[in-house]
């Protein structure tokens, strides 16, 4: 470690004693030469594992049809959007950490972006899969863009299910490319690094010539700002669009105003809760303690509990608006999933979404890893329980008495929503793998010395 002074590192800046050199290295080295741990074999074990569970349900699915999940009049929709709805709000820590926080110079995301980026992409690609599952002709699911054909077959948009095609879609490709353009010099530096030739090769290929030189910074700069100017509206529209397949619907608990600022809170809760799921034991695994540090988890503690907060807020919103608007039938779906057969469920969340992360307020608390892993997991079950109880629950039980039933997820309703936590693990443990986790060149102008010399050039 350098001698460098550290009188001028902000609180959220990485630990004192890196160098420009140092930060490379311990970065670099999980890719290139560090020994990959038993940690990284167990949990990409794990995932393949869950990935192949996840081939036999689509299998099964595709052989005999959504029959096999526990979809019956009136409940139509079930598990499929509730992890749909699940994935995509876990997906939306990323592009706030990247896209928001760039746009306000909020160094400490340095550090983050990079590994919640990748959680983005791959949280979107597990919540795809489900919307085209639950078509029941998958294998027509491109009849949903509008592509010149001769049939004459065009997209309804006025469906929900077009809204979100185009919302995630879009979603999906500005992120794609903004993690990429930051992943260039990164490449560059792999590339410049690595003894195998094949490696070399593929990594070449992938930075795109990129050399370092004034030119490149300028156009990377360049370019970064303009799609966090193109991400930052989509944190707050992409679950917008998707609380509108609910808002405009007249069933009861979800024909109101108030869901889409519900959902996109309530997206960034559980995606934050993710990304210190994440963190926590990656750095512990790989030492990155100094680069990851406490006050990054401290910082990512503090937005889950203000979303937290507006999320609370929303229950009691939501609770106080079927009362005061005296409408009879939201009365009663309020009553039945305080009481009904779903109540443990209600009761559940309400405890894991409002309550236990209560203790975020302490300091001792966001203060110990264990503890924030602890409640990272419980909010990531809670905001699950949440989707599942505003879907389910509300079609259960609708206006009419002759047509409520009770949803009963079936074995392989479980299998598909578990295979693509497999999917997801997959994705992540690999792509730590094969790439940097944590952003080497943006980590390097945290160091003392880069502002020195952002300070002269100025």
């Amino acid at each position: 470690m350098a001698d460098e002074p550290n009188v001028h590192q902000p609180k959220t800046d990485i630990a004192p004693g890196y160098t420009f050199g140092t930060v490379t290295d311990q970065i670099a080295s999980v890719v290139l030469t560090k020994r990959t741990p038993l940690f990284w074999y167990a949990a990409f074990g794990s995932g393949l594992v869950l990935l192949l569970l996840f081939l036999l349900a689509v299998g099964v699915l595709f052989v005999k049809g959504t029959g096999i999940w526990g979809l019956r009049t009136p409940v139509m929709w079930g598990f499929a959007i509730t992890n749909f709805v699940w994935w995509i709000g876990i997906g939306h820590a990323g592009t706030l950490i990247s896209a928001i926080l760039l746009l306000l110079n909020q160094r400490w995301r340095n550090s983050i972006n990079r590994f919640a980026e990748a959680m983005t992409l791959f949280a979107v690609a597990c919540a795809g899969m489900f919307p085209v599952l639950h078509l029941g002709r998958p294998w027509l699911a491109y009849w949903l863009f509008p592509y010149p054909n001769t049939m004459g077959v065009q997209p309804n948009f006025r469906s929900p299910l077009v809204w979100d095609v185009f919302a995630v879609s879009t979603y999906a490709t500005v992120s794609m490319m903004f993690w990429y353009v930051g992943l260039m010099p990164d490449l560059a530096t792999l590339r410049d690094r690595t003894h195998n030739r094949v490696a070399r090769f593929a990594y070449g290929i992938l930075a795109m010539g990129w050399r370092g030189s004034a030119k490149h910074w300028s156009i990377y700069e360049t370019a970064s700002l303009l799609l966090a100017g193109l991400a930052t509206p989509l944190v707050l529209s992409v679950h917008t669009v998707v609380s509108f397949d609910f808002t405009i619907a007249i069933v009861p608990g979800w024909h109101t105003t108030f869901l889409p600022p519900y959902f996109v809170a309530g997206a960034i809760y559980s995606g934050f809760a993710m990304v210190l799921a994440l963190a926590i034991p990656l750095r512990s695994v790989y030492g990155l303690q100094g680069l990851i540090t406490d006050r990054h988890l401290d910082n990512s503690a503090k937005v889950m509990l203000a979303t937290g907060l507006i999320v609370a807020y929303a229950y009691i919103l939501e609770t106080f608006s079927a009362w005061y608007g005296g409408n009879t039938y939201e009365q009663a779906m309020v009553w039945h999933r305080m009481t009904g057969p779903y109540a443990i469920s209600y009761w559940s969340l309400m405890l894991c979404n409002i309550l236990a992360p209560q203790a975020l307020w302490f300091k001792k608390v966001r203060s110990k890893p264990v503890f924030l892993f602890i409640s990272a997991i419980v909010v990531l079950i809670g905001m699950w329980l949440e989707r599942y109880v505003i879907i389910v629950s509300s079609l259960a039980q609708d206006f009419l008495p002759s047509s409520w039933s009770i949803f009963q997820a079936t074995r392989w309703d479980w299998a598909t929503y578990i295979g693509t936590i497999g999917l997801f693990l997959f994705l992540f443990f690999l792509f730590i793998r094969l790439l940097p986790m944590i952003s080497i060149f943006e980590v390097r102008t945290l160091l003392p010395s880069a502002k020195v010399e952002e300070e002269a050039e100025s």
